[in-house]
């Protein structure tokens, strides 16, 4: 049989476990796009930004079958699991949420899932703070 105290903890216990899992869902369900500043050339490493663009070069590393895509002329690293579920061609027109990091001296955007890379029509509007782009 527990104490009172023991019960007392172990019911504090569940109850951060359900607020925990209730926060996760609550955010999994707003989604990364909502939480994504505009990229510009300062913001810091590690930041969750979006951009908006064409898509003006395309290639394959020379190791681990990633891309890096330019974006408007920014960097884009599509890590391999996900360059194998996306289809990007140069020209085409898309939304591209990820982390910031700086590679060999630049900044670039780094997709964490393909859900990241949402295409765009020429002709779309963007959204009132909706990035278009540096």
């Amino acid at each position: 049989m527990l104490l009172r105290q023991e019960r007392l903890a172990l019911g504090l216990l569940c109850a951060v476990t359900v607020v925990i899992i209730l926060t996760s869902v609550v955010l999994y369900g707003i989604g990364r796009p909502n939480f994504a500043k505009p990229y510009h050339d300062e913001v810091p490493d590690g930041a969750l930004v979006e951009i908006n663009g064409e898509v003006g070069e395309l290639s394959e590393t020379r190791t681990g079958g990633h891309l890096v895509a330019r974006v408007d002329g920014i960097p884009v690293f599509i890590p391999s699991d996900t360059a194998e579920k996306v289809s990007l061609r140069k020209g085409d027109h898309v939304r591209i949420i990820g982390i910031v990091q700086t590679y060999r001296g630049e900044k670039e955007i780094v997709v964490q899932s393909p859900a990241d890379i949402s295409p765009r029509s020429m002709g779309e509007v963007s959204l009132p703070g909706e990035s278009t782009g540096s």
